[in-house]
Parts: structure tokens; sequence; C-alpha cells
């Protein structure tokens, strides 16, 4: 059991607070104790100035090993402007709307608002920054709904205000009060964004069970999170995606937030942005002389470009959507009604489309890089009586065979034109595409989020694949912290 303090700025009136408060100079002065239960501290202070008492609360609390609201860190981000905007999942915003509220502002107590509407985002505020207090402002926008969230104070509350925290924190002081992981002292949180409900996801169930327990050898604590989920980022050090991304989506917007906010992050949003856009690629590989199929940006459906792509590549062309992966976005023309067929129903989709030449092989090349280094090697097979190794068409030969090998084994061409498209791109986990055809290379493209699937990217390297992924956060979050 856990002994509650809530402590209190020297000149507040300590009359009406809940039982075991004190002032921050009593906390100063009498703490820590000699046999002392275990303590929690509710930190009460004024904490809006940096190395204020309220920051220095909380950084004593720390350091003589308190559970204390709000940490360090959750001050500091709650004096960040760019990390007091709450983000909400697209079920909630739609309560919101629904409702029909308007503007204004409300309290939140240890995740309790007196307005049962928002009893939700109050939990939701209270998980992303915890904190006794909270400042929640409403407001309506074109778009919907912003809210924003702030740090407050007890001597800025109004009278019903103050009478409701109090009987909140009265009530919050008789419950238990567990701090997750307590068990086992971690150096570094790592979280790992899934979906569930993806039918084909990057990582499968078992290989992101094996990435947390490698991680925990580095003393690394992760755990995996949804996007529903992941709305208190500034409580991890990393984060890891292993959902498939896209620029108009969540993993790209949680990937800058990310970064805005000094996380290590695999993969970056420059990486994402770069991988998710083809015709970026196309352009990259063209500047940077990678080895590449023959492309060609296509920006309408006229009689004159579908001649171009004749006398350039003639049939069967592939088309691209600028943006997909796993195959998707991918398509075939055999003949200059399908061309223009398909043509037309994807600039419905997309100002710019690619057009590539059509090269058959019986597999495809897929290289693991990791910062500059390939980690794994694997010959992806095509579907059978199919044209690429996904066939989303078909639930019985979804996709083919496989083989993994050692980097060592894979031909000098293909590894460096790997590393040189690689290299197009970043310094973060890539799988290159290639198809090899008479010993010459060419680049198909560069994923940002690569397929680690156990008993297949693994076969050859086992759990030290996962370790080496594993390795490169901790050395980015040893760089950091330096």
């Amino acid at each position: 059991m856990y002994k509650t303090l809530f402590v209190v700025d020297d000149d507040v009136s300590l009359s009406g607070l809940p039982a075991n408060t004190l002032t921050f100079e009593t906390y100063l002065r009498d703490y820590p104790k000699l046999g002392e239960p275990k303590i929690r501290i509710i930190n009460l202070c004024d904490t809006e100035r940096y190395l204020s008492k309220g920051y220095y609360c909380s950084l004593l609390a720390e350091a003589r090993q308190h559970q204390v609201l709000p940490s360090v860190k959750v001050i500091n981000a709650l004096r960040s402007r760019r990390s007091s905007g709450l983000w909400l999942s697209s079920s909630l915003l739609a309560g919101l709307a629904e409702q029909q509220l308007v503007a204004g502002s409300h309290i939140i107590c240890m995740g309790a608002v007196e307005d049962v509407r928002f009893k939700k985002i109050a939990g939701k505020a209270f998980q992303q920054f915890p904190a006794p207090l909270l400042e929640m402002s409403l407001s309506v926008t074109e778009s919907g709904y912003d809210i924003r969230l702030s740090r407050c104070s007890l001597s800025s509350l109004t009278a019903e205000q103050l009478s409701f925290a109090l009987g909140v924190m009265d009530d919050y002081a008789r419950i238990s009060w567990h701090k997750k992981g307590a068990g086992k002292k971690y150096r570094w949180d790592l979280a790992i964004l899934v979906d569930p409900q993806e039918k084909v996801p990057p990582s499968d169930k078992r290989a992101i069970s094996r990435f947390v327990k490698a991680a925990e050898k580095y003393g690394i604590r992760a755990q995996t999170v949804t996007a529903d989920e992941l709305n208190h980022l500034n409580q991890f050090d990393g984060l890891f995606i292993r959902e498939t991304t896209a620029i108009d989506h969540h993993t790209y917007r949680l990937a800058c937030e990310a970064e805005e906010n000094g996380l290590v992050v695999l993969d970056d949003p420059s990486s994402i942005l770069r991988c998710c856009n083809k015709v970026y690629l196309h352009d990259a590989f063209n500047y940077k002389k990678v080895p590449s199929l023959k492309t060609q940006v296509i920006t309408d459906a006229s009689e004159e470009t579908l001649d171009s792509i004749e006398m350039a590549f003639g049939y069967p062309v592939v088309l691209k959507l600028p943006e997909g992966s796993f195959s998707k976005g991918v398509f075939k023309a055999e003949s200059r009604g399908e061309l223009k067929t398909l043509l037309d129903q994807l600039f419905q989709e997309s100002a710019l489309l690619l057009a590539q030449e059509y090269m058959f092989t019986q597999y495809d090349w897929r290289i693991g890089v990791l910062n500059g280094r390939a980690i794994y090697a694997c010959r992806y097979h095509m579907a059978r009586n199919h044209w690429q190794i996904y066939n989303h068409g078909s639930k019985r030969n979804f996709s083919g065979g496989f083989d993994t090998l050692a980097t060592f084994e894979v031909p000098r061409v293909v590894l460096d034109a790997a590393l040189k498209a690689a290299a197009v791109v970043g310094d973060g986990l890539y799988g290159i595409d290639i198809k090899e055809v008479d010993k010459c290379a060419y680049v198909i493209e560069v994923n940002d989020n690569p397929s680690i699937d156990s008993g297949v990217e693994d076969l050859y390297l086992g759990e030290e694949l996962y370790m080496q992924i594993m390795h490169e956060f901790l050395r980015r979050f040893e760089l950091r912290g330096r």
C-alpha cells in the first residue's frame, strides 16, 4: 500500500484539503524518512515557471523514488505549446460532433470532469498528460473540434471548481495506485505501433513478441500500442512503427509528432514521405544513378500520352499509383484499351501516375537495410498464376513462397543496388525490392517499414535479427542522451 501525500505551495491555505496535505517546505525538510512506507506524491504546487517550487517538488520526488503526479516530463510537456494539443480518435470526435458542444473550458481533476459528456475525453487527457489538475479548452474550428490542455493550479480555481477538485482528490487518496512495470527497472521506453485489424501487417504477433524480448535484453521496455492508445507519446523515448504507413494517415502524423518531441523514430517522417511516394523515388533514383526499371511520369490520359507509353514500353506495361505498398496500387495493361481504361480510373485518385516497363522474374529480391547496412535477404516468389508476389484478388494463393539467405550469399550487384537505393532515402530501416536479370539488378522500390515476420525474414538470423534492430534503438537512445 502507498501513503498519499498532497503537496501545495507554502502560501496556500490547508483548510478543506485532504488529509496528509503538506507544504512544499515541509516536504523538502522532512522527507525522505527512515523506514517510511511507499509514498505517492500528488504535486498541487504551481508549475508554470521552470525551476519553480512545483518543478522542484516533482524533481525531488523522482530523486527520492516517490511516485509522483505530475512527473517532470509531464510538467515540461505542458509548458510546450507543441505538446498541449489532445489527439482524439475518430470515434471520439464523432461523439463530440453528435452532441453539438459549444466552445468553453473545463477543469479535469485526476482524469475526472464534472460534465459527464467529457468523461472519455477527460480520461484520454489524463492518460496523455498525467497531472492532478488540467484545464481543457474546447474550440470549434472549420474541420471540427480543437482541444487544448494547459496546467492549472489550486489558486486559479473558482469556489465551485475547487469543491469538485477537493472531492475527487479525497476519493483518489483512498484508492491504490500501481505503477506499470515497477517490478523491473528499464532505462528506456519504446512504443511499438501496431494495428491488430490489419490484413497484411509488417510483422506478425510472434515477431512483435520477439522484438519485445530483444528490447528487454538492452534495458528497453517495449510495449505494443494502437493509434487510439498512442495519445501520450511523451511518456516514451522511442516509436517503432509496425503498421503499414501512408502520408495521409495517422502513422505519418504520429511519426512527425514523435520526432518533434525528441523521440527516436523508425521509421522517421522523412523516410515515410520519400518511400510512400514513388514519384520521389523515381526522380531520386535518376539523379543518384540508382539502377532501376525504365519509368515515366504520366500527367494525363490523352491520345498523345497513350502513343508515348506504347512507344516507350510496348505491352504489357505496368501502371503505379504514387502511394501504395504490398503490391497495392500496381496494375498491368495488356492493350491500348486496358491502358486507357486504367488511366481514366487511376487519375481519379492521383494527379500523377507512373508507367513502368514490365519485367517478369520468378522472384523478387528483398534486402533489409538498417542504417546503411544489409541485415537480411529474402527471395519472394510470385504468387501462383500471378505476376506479383501478392495477389490481392486471391484468398487461396495470396502470396508465393520464399527463400531466406545470408547477406553474403546475395549477388554483389543486388547488394550494391540495395545499399545505393537505401542511401537515397536515409539511415532508417528499409526493405529494398530488386529484380535480377542477366546479372543486372533493377531496384523496384524502397519500403520504409519492411516485412519482418517470424519464420520468414528471420529464418537465417533468428533472434539475432531482432537484437540488431533493438541495438540500433539503443545506439540512438544513447546518442540522443549525450
